[in-house]
């Protein structure tokens, strides 16, 4: 049993480190141009029913659809979160490994901001005033991310062909995970419900390091830059002066002023492992659990479904209460109602999921719940441990 375990191990970590390199030359040097999926383009009475009801929600109520004054609370607190502990770092309080209690508080504030702040920014819900989101989107770029990749990944493609091998990235980890039955199974993957965990903590040292560099060259390559309105040129320029800042605030200037470079190191890789995770199982537990659908094109390369019926099939809420915990993930348990509405701001979802259930359940469409977190979890799990199987 002990030298199946080590067989196991080394094997698992052979094709770990494999898998990262493949898929960094895989991005890099496969170009690749985007062929967009078309899916039916009738409307159901499900859609018409479901959209009327939630604009007379906030008609009738007479709420705006964008951000309240416990949404502005939310957001100055989750700064809070993360910069009170990094100033306290340069008080006469905390010295040597100490350091590492606000570097893990900012691991928090982190998933904080990117779940509550940035995250509604970007989809130009947050605010009707354009700079307002996108103050709130740079959110992202203050932890180390970029604000342009992620609004072509998550709102270009994500949002769009939710669970589609081969244009939802999110579903894509390379040869490291199989998350869909349409991709490749590989022999490692039998042990993937055991290391993924490990993995998942890496998210988002990965965005800080090569993804995002991957990424403004893949979309170049494929041509969405255009999305955005911005050249190549000026992707990188913008891509390089925050990973400098970055850098800078987060790494430099603590090591340089405060010393024990070696605990700040160690203190930063825990707040990434803290934020990775947390970030990471909220998405997996939306999509990727053995509820939901992974379709694929049909041969003419389209999807013969509504797009909002798409959204049902594909995507799952789990802990659907007015909880802290909802509070503090920017209410993205209810993952439903936000792929279905993404440009209404989060501190409405609880409210619309009734309407969108009630809805759901008259015309017969899917709606996908867990009830808790962690039943979320171990649905994640099973699906982990199924695809490894090879089904």
């Amino acid at each position: 049993m002990q030298l199946f375990k080590k067989c196991a191990y080394k094997t698992c970590t052979k094709y770990v480190v494999i898998g990262i390199f493949y898929n960094i030359a895989r991005k890099l040097f496969v170009i690749s141009t985007f062929k967009p999926i078309q899916f039916d383009t009738s409307t159901p009475d499900f859609v018409k029913v479901l959209r009327k009801r939630v604009n007379s929600y906030f008609k009738e109520n007479k709420v705006s659809r964008n951000s309240n004054g416990s949404m502005i609370f939310k957001s100055v607190f989750m700064l809070l979160l993360f910069y009170i502990p990094y100033s306290l770092m340069y008080t006469p309080f905390i010295d040597g490994f100490w350091y590492l209690i606000p570097w893990a508080f900012m691991g928090f504030g982190m998933a904080g901001i990117g779940l509550s702040v940035m995250h509604d920014g970007n989809h130009n819900a947050y605010s009707k005033n354009p700079l307002i989101n996108k103050f709130s989107g740079f959110g992202l770029n203050l932890m180390g991310g970029y604000d342009l990749n992620w609004r072509i990944q998550h709102n270009l493609l994500h949002h769009t062909y939710t669970n589609i091998d081969g244009m939802d990235e999110d579903v894509d980890a390379g040869i490291i995970l199989r998350f869909s039955s349409n991709q490749k199974r590989k022999r490692h993957h039998r042990f993937q419900h055991l290391y993924a965990w490990l993995l998942y903590a890496l998210l988002s040292i990965s965005w800080i390091t090569n993804k995002d560099f991957i990424q403004v060259v893949k979309y170049h390559k494929m041509d969405l830059l255009k999305s955005q309105n911005i050249t190549y040129g000026r992707a990188l320029l913008n891509l390089f002066s925050w990973k400098i800042f970055y850098f800078l605030y987060i790494l430099v200037i603590p090591i340089f002023f405060l010393g024990n470079p070696w605990v700040h190191i160690s203190g930063f890789f825990l707040m990434h492992f803290i934020a990775g995770f947390f970030l990471s199982t909220i998405f997996l537990c939306a999509h990727i659990v053995d509820q939901t659908d992974f379709p694929e094109p049909d041969n003419t390369g389209n999807i013969k479904k509504n797009w909002y019926v798409h959204q049902l099939e594909t995507t799952a809420n789990f802990s659907n209460s007015k909880s802290f915990f909802s509070w503090f993930i920017g209410g993205l348990n209810y993952q439903i109602e936000h792929h279905l509405f993404p440009s209404i701001c989060h501190v409405h979802y609880h409210d619309i999921s009734k309407i969108v259930k009630k809805t759901a359940e008259e015309y017969n469409v899917p709606y996908h719940a867990n009830h808790t977190f962690l039943s979320a979890l171990k649905h994640h799990y099973k699906h982990l441990k199924l695809m490894g199987k090879g089904s």
